[in-house]
Order: C-alpha cells, then structure tokens, then sequence
C-alpha cells in the first residue's frame, strides 16, 4: 500500500495519517502527435507526483498526493477531436473547490503540480491569496530539470518531443507507436515581436502544428524518460520535505 496516495487508503488510514502537505496533479486528455495517448499529460504528472511523494515519505514527510484531475485548458487545441476542454476560469473553480476541502480537513499546505502547459495557474495562486488558511505553491514539474536539459535531451520540444516520449517510453511503453511520430515541426507567425517573444498570443495549435506536435520526438529513449524523473523526483522530494517540516507561522514562508 502507498500510504501517501489518497486514492489507495482507507478512512481510518487518512483519519491518522496526519498529513502536512496535499499535493494536487493537473493532467489533461488531448492529442499528443500520433504516437502518444490522449492521457500523457496525466500519466506523466500522476508518474511524478507518486515518485516525488514515495521519496519523500521515506525521508519523513507527511504528504499526501490527491487523484489527479485529467482535464485542462485546451482552447488552442479546440480543433482537434476530443481535446477535452476546461475554461481558466473552470479550472480555477475547481482547484479553490478542492483548496477548500483541504482547509475543512486542516491541511494548511499545498502543491499544485502542473502538467499541462496549456493551464495558465500563477493568476488563481493571486486570487486565492487571503481567501484561504491553505499555503498554496505551484509547480511546472517539466521545468523542475530545465537547467539539465541540454545534458538530457538534443531538443526536448514543446509537445510530444522528446521529452514527453521519452517519459512515455520509460512509464507507459505500450501506449507509445515511435513509428506512427510525425517529425513535429511547427510554423512561425507572419509578425516578428511573436516570433521572437517580444509579445506572446495564445497559439492556434491547428495552425501551428501539422498532426498537434511540437517537437522531434524520433532522438527519444526510455533511458532518458528515467533519468528525468530521478532528477525532478528527488528535487521535489526535498521541497516536500522541506514543506512537510515547515513551522506555520505569520511569517511563513519567509
């Protein structure tokens, strides 16, 4: 039994665990080129969060990982078929819902742990702040290792590159067809300041992309998905430790 896995316990098990630290996976269900299932960005987060709360557990913590929730915003993707959509303003219902039932159980800190690039979540950290006794951190797991990218990857891509079929490979192997891969170029826009960042738009993945991905996945092994997540694993287990340990106070987290 994984005691830190909300879904796997029992009432008299949560009733004593005495948790410290929830933390909440954000998945989503949308297409990931034709090589990748709908469920990567789930798969992938649920991978990260059980891994990074296992380490920290056995170092002490007391955390919990919540079920993830497998949809999120796919406004940019809305011409694909069942790009299963969430609004911004959905998704943040839903996580100051949930936010809520941690407080009513006394849980005072909390780790959202995205997966999904298309959710946009900083703002609802700003909403939610003085509305709520929960102490709430954020965390893009897929930029926890970015300064070891180049170390990792010849090009990690933006969506079902490398990085995400790697992961695939490592942790969910029969879902993957390597060689259905489309090469995952994208297009540039017709406006320079897009181009080079200066102003940024929500992109039009149909536009942008030709089977949705964004990124050459073909360089990808299951060798480099492994030595991913133990660098984002042991890198949030110690923050969750860290976390775990942390006196609440009027000053905290400072």
């Amino acid at each position: 039994m994984r005691t830190w896995k909300l879904g796997e316990l029992r009432y008299e098990e949560v009733r004593e665990a005495g948790f410290e630290v929830a933390v909440l996976p954000l998945g989503a269900t949308e297409p990931h080129n034709l090589h990748l299932p709908y469920a990567t960005d789930t798969l992938e987060v649920e991978r990260i969060a059980d891994e990074s709360a296992r380490r920290a557990t056995e170092q002490g913590a007391r955390v919990v990982v919540l079920p993830a929730l497998p949809y999120g915003t796919e406004t940019n993707l809305s011409r694909f078929p069942l790009a299963m959509n969430l609004n911004p303003t959905t998704v943040a219902a839903v996580i100051r819902d949930l936010v809520g039932s941690l407080e009513a159980s006394g849980i005072r800190k909390c780790l959202i742990l995205n997966g999904h690039g298309g959710n946009d979540l900083k703002w609802i950290l700003r909403e939610l702040y003085g509305k709520t006794s929960v102490h709430l951190f954020l965390s893009n797991w897929y930029t926890v290792g970015e300064d070891c990218y180049d170390e990792l990857f010849e090009d990690p891509g933006d969506h079902a590159g490398e990085l995400e079929t790697s992961m695939g490979l490592a942790y969910f192997a029969d879902l993957v067809r390597l060689d259905r891969a489309d090469a995952g170029g994208t297009r540039p826009t017709r406006l320079e300041a897009v181009n080079r960042g200066w102003v940024t738009i929500t992109r039009p993945w149909h536009l942008l992309t030709t089977q949705s991905g964004a990124g050459d996945p073909r360089p990808a092994s299951a060798e480099k998905g492994r030595r991913l997540l133990d660098l984002v694993a042991t890198r949030l287990a110690r923050f969750l430790v860290e976390l775990s340990e942390a006196e609440l106070d009027e000053t905290f987290p400072f």
